[in-house]
């Protein structure tokens, strides 16, 4: 399973998610992007696969991703302070990835629905979601 995790601002983020998709998924092949070179500095420290900064690097990187995490502001163009550009947004929301977006409410964009939930259970969320994905590939591989 191929997964692209795209972060902006300082990669913190994408950090813990690099770390935790390691730790819980370690066959996952992850490649981070970062809209800037902080970003990327910081989830290739935590431990990407690949890792590149822009977005040409978004938009290679979601044609071959099997799935992408990351904030939702990456389908909003101009989101996470303006990090994300308009040909971002359309790469990730254009993907035949699937897509698992995590909902934080700033810049911006408030989420009806979403509790003042800690960020770090909101990653173990998306982990939890990832490891079922993981799961579901496995055993089609298995039964194909």
């Amino acid at each position: 399973m191929h997964v692209l995790i795209i972060d902006a601002q300082g990669g913190g983020i994408g950090r813990q998610l690099v770390a935790a998709i390691r730790q819980t998924i370690p066959e996952a092949v992850i490649t981070a992007v970062g809209t800037n070179s902080v970003a990327t500095s910081a989830m290739r420290k935590a431990g990407a696969h690949d890792a590149a900064t822009g977005e040409n690097a978004v938009v290679v990187a979601c044609r071959k991703a099997d799935v992408i995490v990351g904030p939702i502001g990456i389908v909003i163009a101009d989101s996470l302070l303006g990090e994300i550009t308009p040909v971002m947004a359309t790469a990730v929301g254009q993907s035949s990835a699937k897509r698992i977006l995590i909902p934080f409410n700033h810049c911006d964009n408030l989420i009806a629905g979403v509790s003042n939930t800690s960020v770090s259970a909101l990653l173990q969320e998306a982990v939890s979601i990832l490891r079922q994905l993981a799961d579901v590939r496995k055993e089609a591989r298995i039964f194909s």
